[in-house]
């Protein structure tokens, strides 16, 4: 659903951004909504990558093989528990 936005911006920057809007073939509308998902989208992706306190003070305590097989591990685990 789209809703309108009033936005105050320097006459000068409107000119500018209507221009350069005009000369990709788009609307102005398109690339502003464009940078706000572009924009809040890296905010959500920092805040999932951020780690809790308590895995960062866990972070580093525990070193796994390299050749060690994750998904293999689980399954075998999970198949002892379960049968």
């Amino acid at each position: 659903m789209n809703t309108k936005l009033t936005l105050t911006i320097e006459q000068e920057i409107i000119e500018r951004a209507k221009n350069y809007a005009k000369e990709k073939n788009r609307s102005l509308s398109d690339i502003v909504e464009n940078y706000l998902k572009m924009l809040t989208k890296e905010e959500r992706k920092q805040k999932i990558n951020q780690l809790s306190p308590i895995v960062k003070s866990l972070k580093g305590s525990f070193k796994m093989p390299r050749n060690m097989d994750y998904k293999k591990e689980l399954a075998d685990r999970l198949e002892k528990k379960y049968l």
